[in-house]
């Protein structure tokens, strides 16, 4: 009976309904479609075809099903799986005594428990997936109300919030320099806590203003130089109400109360940020509960509602960042965020929702972000062109300040006279694009960066006619441009969401081509004197080196083993100058031979914010920027002795972001950099 009879079916009664598909024969044994199909052939089940049909229809009979069951002697198992398990002890092919099987009753009971366990498979996997992709998160200030706190000329920013959210707290130069103020929620009234008093307080890779947990005291960073130029960094407190401003924490960078105010959590300024943990004061010799790696920096630290973390950012500055947390009592740290672009400014609005201040790949921004910090997907919160700079928040988290700002590049030329007394004043360089930063000097012509919403472009601006060299959609110009001895030759690092790209072009804006894809470069490039390579800084495992990369394709070759950035090459090519890291708010100057070997250089330390560096044409000589962070003239430093000279002296208000020097180094032209910010109160509604 190995083959389908090919015959008229027999009459069947009502009591025994005819099965008409491998499907419903399947079913009725308990089996799937594979397995009857093969009993049918190797075993002589007794399966009809319709005459006029295909193969496919058939039909059978239940009696016949069950006779032939109980006619059948098979092993327990027979065949290569379970398709082919033997027959089983109760249901239709059992051997068993008929009145002991109601046909057909136990598939449906089974039908019943698949259908429930696959209803309950299916709400846990859904609910893990909408966990996943956070399909439940909600805008934490979708609901708040927005005021201004602040609306008088000037810069106000690195807003601070007491725990109550009563007070307000910030930096402004309102009175010509920069000050605390602070001002209370709702009065309009506004107080100068320091008077000029705080020689230097800006510091925006910080969170430079606090309050005590009590709110009776504004907490605030500060850099002072002794004598010997030295930099001696610590936090000071001032009452709110006004009074004296006195140390605070000494030799600290930062710091957070526990949210109880049992426990003071603080870093330090020294390599890697050690981050301390005590019972409210700063201890000499304690032992750090975390320290970041080499070269890179760990800020910001903030507790936990429930007292049991410590997030910060950590990373290398400035905008290759993300935030962390560790233990209060130490272990290991885990990454909250996977943005890697400049993070500042991290606050809890509550135990899981963690609200920050992030770039775009792109390099725009800051903009307002929100993290669960279990599903840890970044959201960003307020659509549009709102560029923040700072946030703060109350213990509960209702209440939130920010800083909103609205930056502004400009070009400006300084003649540059034997005394700095004797230098004329900066005037600006009228341009035909809305912006421009990152200048260069080239032989007869103006080089500088624009900037739109659709991407980065570069300009070449000779007497009065300007003209574009170079534009990418999307893009963005990671570091100045560099333009070859000869200056037929322009190189610049495009930014491409993650990936960075080496660009040369000639100076009429013809020939543009990539010379390296497949880099992680950093900062600014540097041709060498014979315009045979270009030097730029490759990160690798998180440190920048610098590599000679040949612009006819070669291969790339290190020149420098060590932590190193910004190249500049001395006008012979017999050595080049880079910046190491960072160590609290300077970096040092060194400098190789051609050949890879350590070049002697004077002691030369710099503040953050001032790796550009010229060499004289002469070769003697270098022009850097020294000061406060946000303040700096031009200097030039005599390469073999160390002694400098200032060159420049500029007003208060006028910050430098980039510059270059003409090649008989009796001009420069200046990238100033202007903050137009004012705070900005969210009062967010309860639940």
């Amino acid at each position: 009976m190995g083959d389908a009879s090919l015959e008229i079916p027999p009459p069947e009664t009502v009591s025994e309904k005819r099965l008409d598909s491998w499907k419903e024969i399947a079913a009725y044994l308990n089996r799937d479609v594979t397995t009857v199909q093969r009993w049918e052939k190797r075993e002589g089940m007794p399966v009809h075809r319709h005459l006029h049909d295909k193969r496919g229809s058939v039909y059978a009979s239940r009696a016949e099903l069950d006779a032939w069951a109980r006619s059948r002697h098979l092993p327990e198992a027979q065949g290569n799986g379970s398709d082919d398990a033997g027959l089983p002890r109760t249901g239709p092919l059992s051997t068993a005594a008929p009145d002991s099987f109601v046909p057909g009753s136990l598939p449906t009971r089974w039908k019943r428990a698949f259908v429930a366990a696959g209803a309950v498979a299916l709400a846990i996997g859904a609910g893990l997936w909408l966990q996943r992709t956070d399909y439940f998160w909600r805008n934490p200030i979708g609901d708040a109300k927005f005021q201004i706190v602040t609306d008088f000329s000037g810069t106000e920013q690195a807003g601070a919030m007491s725990r109550d959210g009563h007070f307000i707290a910030f930096l402004s130069d309102r009175d010509g320099r920069m000050d605390v103020w602070v001002t209370q929620v709702g009065s309009g009234e506004y107080y100068n806590l320091t008077h000029g008093s705080a020689p230097e307080l800006v510091n925006p890779s910080l969170r430079t203003l606090g309050f005590s947990p009590d709110g009776s005291l504004v907490t605030f960073w500060v850099r002072k130089q002794d004598a010997s130029h030295e930099s001696h960094i610590g936090i000071w407190a001032v009452p709110t109400l006004g009074g004296e401003p006195r140390p605070y924490l000494d030799g600290a960078a930062e710091c957070d109360w526990s949210p109880d105010g049992s426990r003071l959590a603080y870093h330090t300024p020294g390599p890697g940020d050690p981050l301390f943990v005590s019972d409210g004061s700063a201890r000499p010799g304690g032992t750090p509960i975390f320290t970041a790696p080499a070269g890179l920096h760990a800020h910001f630290p903030l507790w936990s509602p429930d007292g049991k973390f410590i997030y910060f950012v950590q990373g290398s500055l400035p905008d290759k960042l993300d935030i962390w947390r560790i233990p209060s009592v130490g272990g290991m740290p885990q990454r909250i965020t996977s943005q890697s672009t400049r993070i500042i400014y991290p606050v809890l609005l509550d135990k899981r929702t963690l609200a920050y201040l992030a770039t775009d790949p792109d390099g725009s921004g800051p903009w307002l972000y929100s993290v669960d910090v279990e599903h840890r997907i970044p959201h960003r919160l307020a659509p549009g062109l709102d560029r923040y700079t700072s946030l703060a928040a109350s213990a509960d988290g209702r209440r939130l300040v920010a800083t909103l700002a609205s930056p502004k590049r400009t070009l400006w030329r300084l003649r540059i006279a034997d005394s700095h007394t004797q230098g004329t004043a900066p005037y600006p360089i009228p341009l035909t694009t809305d912006a421009g930063f990152s200048p260069r000097l080239g032989p007869g012509y103006l080089l500088y960066v624009s900037a739109t919403s659709k991407g980065d472009s570069l300009w070449k601006l000779a007497g009065e006619t300007t003209m574009e060299l170079w534009h990418g959609l999307g893009t963005q110009v990671a570091g100045g441009p560099t333009i070859s001895s000869d200056g037929r030759n322009v190189a610049f690092t495009v930014k491409r969401q993650e990936q960075t790209l080496l660009f040369v072009v000639q100076s009429d804006g013809t020939n543009a081509h990539i010379v390296a894809d497949s880099l992680n470069l950093r900062g600014d490039p540097a041709w060498s004197p014979d315009g045979q390579s270009i030097a730029s800084a490759v990160v690798e495992s998180g440190v920048p080196h610098l590599y000679r990369i040949p612009v006819n394709g070669g291969t790339p070759t290190p020149l420098v083993q060590q932590y190193s950035l910004d190249p500049a090459w001395a006008p012979d090519g017999n050595y080049l100058v880079f910046s190491g890291p960072d160590i609290g708010t300077t970096f040092s100057l060194e400098a190789v031979t051609a050949q890879s070997a350590a070049h002697p250089l004077p002691t030369i330390t710099l503040t953050r914010g001032a790796r550009r560096m010229v060499i004289m044409p002469e070769g003697h000589a270098i022009v850097v920027m020294q000061g406060m962070i946000q303040h700096k003239n031009l200097w030039l430093i005599d390469l073999n002795t160390g002694s400098a000279r200032q060159l420049t002296e500029l007003p208060p208000e006028f910050d430098i972001g980039d510059f270059d020097v003409s090649p008989d180094g009796r001009e420069v032209v200046l990238e100033r950099v202007e903050e137009r910010s004012d705070l900005v109160l969210m009062d967010r509604p309860r639940d």
